[in-house]
């Protein structure tokens, strides 16, 4: 039988109230908060307990608190990345974050889905949906990534939007729900 962590990796449906998981979410709170407090003048100091939070990120990339996320270790990429102020990043299922991503202040990324069906819902169940930012992408201030959403490489998404489907390579994406306004390769 699967442990709710194993079910939440494969994208099942899990307890996110199970002791493991919970555990882990601590630990990741602790580190997050310790993070941002310590390296909130100076993100460029905060290399090694970066990497601890976020295990599978690459090295060289920089993340300016505060940041809160749920787990950390499903963060993935994001070589010559930045992200700035107030991310949030729900990785209840796989993140990746392509090479020489902007990400904006107060962006936030949610991975986990809830069940439509209200007594599901109530028993506290979810899964997560895995997201996938492309390389070169520029993620404007405030913008929300919703679960199992691709954005191409190189694109443009503008502030605020809501990305709730995939959005192709060479696009410049806006509004809520975000749609693509502008080939970029024109």
């Amino acid at each position: 039988m699967k442990s709710e962590r194993e079910k939440m990796m494969s994208g099942e449906e899990y307890s996110p109230f199970d002791t493991e998981l919970v555990a882990i979410h601590q630990r990741t709170l602790k580190l997050a908060k310790q993070y941002n407090n310590l390296h909130y003048i100076n993100c460029f100091e905060g290399k090694e307990l970066l990497h601890q939070l976020c295990p599978n990120a690459d090295e060289t990339l920089v993340i300016q608190p505060p940041f809160n996320c749920d787990f950390g270790f499903n963060i993935y990429g994001g070589e010559n990345s930045f992200i700035n102020y107030n991310c949030t990043i729900l990785d209840t299922a796989k993140i990746t974050i392509g090479k020489n991503v902007l990400i904006g202040p107060n962006v936030q990324i949610y991975a986990p889905m809830h069940p439509i069906d209200y007594k599901k819902r109530a028993t506290g169940v979810e899964h997560g949906e895995p997201i996938t930012i492309g390389d070169d992408c520029w993620i404007g201030g405030g913008a929300i990534i919703c679960p199992g959403v691709t954005i191409g490489n190189r694109c443009i998404i503008g502030a605020g939007a809501v990305v709730s489907k995939d959005i192709p390579n060479d696009s410049m994406a806006v509004g809520s729900p975000a749609r693509v306004i502008r080939d970029l390769n024109q």
